[in-house]
């Protein structure tokens, strides 16, 4: 039986942060990813704050980092595979 998965990642901080990478794990080399500002209380996407793509070892590189303050939350949702 396989379980549920999401098909994005969400990214949540206690602390002041700047982010200039971040990893996906299990997504593949090359995969598109999208990055949106998070409502912490919803979960609901605001606006893009970047896109990019996966690296070795599902690392993403972003092109300027993200600052997230305390409380906050982003959510990176890489590419459909077709």
């Amino acid at each position: 039986m396989t379980l549920y998965e999401e098909p994005f990642f969400t990214f949540r901080f206690a602390d002041d942060r700047i982010v200039p990478r971040f990893r996906l794990e299990g997504v593949v080399t090359g995969r598109g990813v999208t990055v949106f500002r998070s409502d912490p209380a919803t979960g609901e996407r605001m606006e893009r704050l970047a896109t990019a793509a996966t690296g070795e070892g599902g690392w993403v590189e972003l092109p300027t980092p993200i600052i997230v303050r305390a409380g906050e939350a982003f959510v990176a949702v890489p590419e459909v595979a077709e």
